[in-house]
């Protein structure tokens, strides 16, 4: 099965790094 992949931009943020940290919990693979 293909992860789904998305890049976000300011991902060092507040509201990135917890949107990251949500992403990740539900197994998608991130670029930022």
């Amino acid at each position: 099965m293909n992860k789904e992949k998305i890049l976000v931009t300011g991902a060092a943020g507040f509201i990135g790094f917890h949107l990251c940290k949500s992403l990740l919990d539900d197994g998608v693979e991130i670029y930022g």
